[in-house]
């Protein structure tokens, strides 16, 4: 059964969100799990690309942003805005106010949700979707 956990921030910080999905991203890493990071943007894809390489001084993740349909070859963290884009891999780390579909190929979702009106409203309706898709739903406030 799918697993979904939003963490929700304490802030409306959007570094403070980039970085938690790195330490996420990494955390899986190191347990041999695949991610994928759909992002809320191009310029965003971006930035998590950069932030990746740099947020910790000795540590590397092999990552890379997804261009295509079936454009990247099996990869420890994949990066894309597109939904088209999404590829199956254990984790989905979620940062788009897009419900994700397909659900299928997924074993969790982790959702980041900042602290502000518009995050936090799209966040409840992801929660009821997923819910109504038959996913374990839980929240972590941090």
């Amino acid at each position: 059964m799918l697993e979904v956990s939003f963490y929700i921030l304490p802030s409306p910080s959007l570094s403070e969100r980039d970085l938690l999905t790195c330490k996420l991203a990494e955390k899986a890493y190191r347990q041999g799990v695949y991610s994928f990071i759909l992002t809320a943007s191009e310029a965003h894809s971006n930035i998590m690309d950069d932030l990746l390489w740099t947020f910790r001084a000795n540590s590397f993740i092999p990552h890379q942003i997804v261009s295509g349909p079936n454009a990247a070859p099996p990869n420890a963290i994949l990066i894309s805005h597109e939904l088209a884009y999404l590829q199956q891999t254990s984790i989905l780390i979620s940062l788009s106010q897009q419900f994700p579909q397909p659900l299928t190929g997924f074993k969790r979702i982790l959702d980041i949700l900042l602290q502000d009106d518009d995050t936090l409203q799209s966040g409840r309706a992801r929660y009821r979707q997923y819910q109504q898709a038959g996913a374990t739903v839980t929240t972590h406030k941090l």
